[in-house]
């Protein structure tokens, strides 16, 4: 497949200025892409990811079929909430992980999907067959897999465009108030999010014209428990821990969660951060029709609610 980008503004380093315009496609792949000699400057070969763009270049994007699949299928449970000849939908557990990374080249939600779907190789990519969109390890919930290319470029095209809505349920500490509601219970962040300038396992808010990308969060304050607050989220974007960092950063981090809070007991065993993805909705990429798949709350959500609602009466 081949990809022609014009630049239109003040530009960037080539790699930045990809991402930015590739939302597809991961930073990572594309600095392969521009190592591999798959991206063409101005008709010219360039391998260098830190070469600047500048506006009025012209750029070819090579991108490479997919190669054989060489991941093992593996018999792991699957919670599924759709499915047909185009997509399925997954209730994700927590501590599962979506697709193989450094550290997890087994038994993750990728080698479950192999084995239940087994024309699945291939499609989107080597390493992630089928995946639209991810959930971090310790996020529960609705994810969709495409089956076909057609499925997975429609699935895709839909969150680019905004029109695929991803509703998420989580407990933060304290209680957030907006300006700009009147009740001060529901509000947006939109702040932009890159890689943490001195930790790279982590993400953060980072200014536009230092690397980060857009990213706007929903959220409005579906019941009060003390001093914490059950959270409904809705994503416009879909940055990597989104909904962690925005939470975090505005002093109301989620529950749970070892890599942006404090994590600190509140008297339930929580695997991970309590954040759950509810509710997803989309359109058939076939049939035109529109999806809604349902995640029902996993057990230590549902006993985490219970037990903050007692201590709060």
């Amino acid at each position: 497949m081949e990809i022609e980008l014009t630049v239109h503004d003040q530009g960037d380093r080539l790699d930045r200025w990809l991402s930015q315009q590739l939302d597809q496609m991961s930073r990572s792949h594309l600095q392969k892409l521009i190592e591999q000699g798959n991206i063409h400057l101005n008709n010219q070969i360039c391998t260098n990811k830190k070469t600047k763009v500048n506006e009025g270049d012209y750029l070819l994007v090579f991108v490479p079929p997919p190669q054989p699949l060489e991941l093992k299928p593996e018999p792991i449970p699957l919670d599924i909430l759709y499915e047909d000849d185009s997509l399925i939908i997954i209730n994700k557990a927590a501590g599962l992980v979506v697709h193989p990374a450094p550290g997890h080249s087994t038994g993750t939600l990728v080698h479950g999907l192999l084995h239940h779907c087994p024309n699945l190789a291939g499609i989107g990519g080597v390493q992630r067959p089928g995946i639209v969109h991810r959930l971090d390890k310790d996020t529960t919930g609705a994810i969709v897999v495409a089956k076909t290319d057609y499925a997975h470029q429609h699935l895709q095209a839909q969150l680019k465009a905004k029109t695929a809505r991803r509703e998420y349920l989580g407990v933060v500490y304290g209680v957030p108030q907006s300006k700009l509601d009147n009740n001060h219970n529901q509000g947006t962040i939109n702040l932009p999010i890159g890689r943490h300038r001195v930790d790279r396992q982590k993400m953060a808010v980072v200014p536009v014209e230092k690397g980060g990308r857009d990213a706007v969060t929903h959220w409005k304050i579906v019941e009060r428990l003390g001093n914490y607050s059950l959270m409904e989220f809705r994503l416009e974007t879909g940055r990597t821990h989104q909904i962690r960092v925005h939470s975090s950063y505005i002093g109301h981090p989620i529950l749970g969660d070892r890599v942006y809070s404090s994590g600190k007991s509140v008297g339930v065993n929580l695997s991970g951060q309590a954040l759950h993805a509810y509710k997803l909705i989309l359109e058939h990429p076939v049939t035109g029709e529109t999806v809604e798949a349902i995640a029902p709350l996993p057990d230590e959500l549902t006993k985490l609610l219970t037990v903050l609602r007692q201590k709060s009466t």
